[in-house]
């Protein structure tokens, strides 16, 4: 696709990404037992039209980065559900971060993720991603931050192979993922990205109402 893509909205994209990942299944480019997860909430409705196009299970895939405290974009590790917690050494190392600095913010971005998965799965347990094929669908992709923590999450959680599949990035930040998924799709990265919400039409937000609606359907 050219640099100069417009989506719709999300489920537009959606189509458009899961028809991408559907071409790549049927080549073999993409195999195993597939599982789809969205990144709310954003990445959810995307997520539902590509586990449409692969029938496979959805789910979504709840993290917190784990960010400096004097820079909270630097992030030194991530938490997912099930106690998952990854950790990059180098930057604690060159942050110079103590155990305890540590400890206080794993407490409280543990205590929102705690409050997102009790919003989003009512008491439905987490799909196993243990030995399966995980694909990380977001909206976009800008700093990439997130990503990458869902990327470790999934590996974290047992994952065989790491999907990240994304409509529209910016290309620099696409470039510096390919160490955290195994594969990554990405049907436009334009030169001058700007921000997700410019290369859709409808951007509107994602409620926490649709994230439930997408994982009902």
């Amino acid at each position: 696709m050219g640099v100069n893509v417009v989506f719709v909205d999300r489920r537009d994209a959606g189509l458009l990404l899961g028809e991408r990942l559907r071409e790549l299944r049927d080549s073999g480019d993409i195999q195993g037992d597939v599982v789809v997860v969205g990144l709310p909430r954003g990445g959810v409705p995307v997520a539902l039209q590509v586990a449409r196009a692969l029938d496979a299970p959805l789910d979504v895939i709840l993290v917190r980065k784990l960010g400096v405290p004097y820079q909270p974009e630097l992030g030194f590790g991530a938490i997912g559900e099930g106690g998952v917690r990854v950790v990059n050494p180098d930057v604690v190392r060159l942050a110079r971060l103590t155990d305890d600095e540590m400890a206080v913010v794993e407490r409280r971005e543990r205590a929102e993720l705690e409050r997102r998965a009790g919003r989003f799965r009512r008491g439905r347990e987490p799909v196993d991603l243990a030995g399966r094929t995980v694909i990380v669908v977001d909206d976009g992709i800008a700093t990439g931050g997130t990503a990458r923590a869902a990327c470790q999450v999934a590996r974290a959680h047992g994952a065989s192979r790491v999907v990240l599949a994304v409509p529209v990035g910016a290309p620099e930040t696409i470039a510096s993922l390919r160490g955290d998924a195994d594969e990554i799709v990405c049907l436009d990265t334009p030169d001058h990205f700007w921000a997700i919400g410019a290369w859709y039409e409808d951007f509107t937000q994602t409620s926490d109402e649709d994230v439930m609606e997408c994982l009902r359907s």
